[in-house]
């Protein structure tokens, strides 16, 4: 098991503990912890590429699915969780409120499938379709909103980490 500890200055102790109450679901499953990581490091090698907001990136990671109340559909999950943002975390967060506004926009609209908006949107949205994988689908290029998730090296890397993932999980 993972022990609940701080992931960066942005996501620190309190913060996961916070996050870890909230949060329904099996903490190790599809949609829980270890999903954040990756999608957290996807997308902070997406923003070391394309110049997205890192602290917006890091933030969607640990809150965009904190919100599902099951492993299927589920299609309001991103918006409880932009409502849980604003409702109980917006004080903690060390965001102005126009990235808190698109990190809530990102939350609530990461799996409605669009491509356009604003870069660092973008870059959250590819963080998080490139560990599909890990629920036997394979990220595709035309899904992909910036030219850094296309990449080939990029997209064979997170596969391969949420390929792991899938394989060593009895989840």
């Amino acid at each position: 098991m993972i022990e609940i500890k701080a992931v960066s200055a942005v996501i620190t102790d309190a913060l996961l503990k916070s996050l870890q109450a909230t949060y329904s679901m099996n903490w190790y499953g599809i949609h829980g912890f270890e999903h954040w990581c990756r999608v957290r490091e996807n997308g902070l090698r997406l923003a070391g590429i394309n110049g997205a907001n890192p602290k917006v990136i890091e933030y969607f990671a640990f809150f965009h699915d904190n919100q599902r109340l099951s492993d299927g559909r589920d299609p309001m999950h991103g918006s409880r969780a932009a409502e849980l943002i604003r409702s109980q975390f917006i004080e903690h967060l060390d965001l102005s409120q126009a990235d808190i506004d698109l990190l809530c926009d990102a939350c609530e609209n990461h799996s409605k499938g669009w491509l356009e908006g604003p870069l660092t949107l973008q870059t959250c949205w590819d963080a998080d379709r490139l560990d599909l994988n890990r629920v036997g689908i394979m990220p595709d290029r035309t899904k992909m909103c910036t030219d850094a998730a296309r990449e080939e090296v990029v997209m064979k890397w997170a596969i391969e980490r949420s390929n792991a993932w899938a394989q060593g999980s009895s989840r």
